[in-house]
């Protein structure tokens, strides 16, 4: 096998959940890139048609389709619509930040279901089919807090680590119908949902002597890994919770130098 048929996606079709900007978007587009014939999905139906265009005039096949991931109607109308798909990126995700005493019952229940319950029974849903025709690929993503604990997101928090729960129950389950599942948990990526908190000049003075790679993430350095985990390239790699944050989950810095 040639190195670059590891990355190319033809004769696949992926559906993109939560495609309408940020991480969803970047990957998206490289999927579609890739070859792979993709399905943008999310509530924003305008700005899905024109990503979508835009992939198409530059000689892609891309579609878009009305996914509201919260909603059980949409979200199984949405799998039913999207035929037979080989390769499913669940993105689509929301936080509220503020202390674990203030969420109300109300702001859990839109957070669990957005996040979890909504991506799990889509899943199901997708992944019936990928197991009668035995091969799929599923991809959550996840978050630093799939990993480690962060302030003031508890609830997001639980969600992202549910996700790296399930991605590896759903890779022991899964893996003797030729389906790999992985999560990709990104770091401080500068997206739509946190754009407002990294304005303050001591959030980027606090990366640069906290993290090994001092910027922030954005959402195209998530998109390389995401069309790999999509690719043949990726068969024997199932389970695997895969950090994408700049070192921050791995690794402490300092303002130490040895002397010359």
């Amino acid at each position: 096998m040639s190195v670059e048929k590891w990355f190319r996606l033809d004769g696949r079709r992926a559906l993109v959940a939560g495609a309408s900007r940020g991480i969803g978007l970047a990957i998206a587009e490289a999927l579609a890139r890739a070859g792979a014939d993709t399905v943008l999905a999310s509530r924003n139906r305008k700005a899905l048609e024109e990503a979508a265009a835009r992939l198409r005039a530059g000689g892609c096949r891309a579609e878009a389709l009305q996914l509201d991931i919260a909603s059980r109607e949409s979200r199984l109308r949405a799998a039913e619509a999207a035929g037979a798909v080989d390769i499913l990126f669940n993105v689509a995700g929301m936080n509220i930040r503020k202390p674990m005493t203030g969420y109300t019952p109300e702001e859990y229940a839109r957070i669990v279901e957005t996040n979890l319950t909504g991506l799990f029974e889509l899943t199901q849903a997708v992944g019936r089919g990928m197991i009668a025709r035995g091969r799929g690929k599923v991809v959550f993503i996840g978050s630093l807090t799939s990993v480690l604990g962060l302030p003031y997101a508890s609830v997001y928090g639980t969600t992202k680590a549910a996700l790296a729960g399930l991605t590896r129950m759903l890779a022991a389950e899964w893996g003797r119908h030729g389906i790999q599942v992985n999560c990709i948990a990104p770091g401080f990526i500068l997206t739509d949902l946190n754009r407002q908190m990294w304005q303050a000049p001591e959030m980027r003075e606090w990366l640069k002597g906290t993290q090994p790679i001092p910027r922030l993430g954005a959402p195209e350095d998530i998109a390389p890994l995401a069309v790999f985990l999509a690719g043949s390239g990726s068969d024997y790699i199932t389970g695997q919770v895969i950090a994408v944050d700049g070192g921050f989950s791995t690794t402490s810095v300092w303002p130490f130098e040895p002397a010359p």
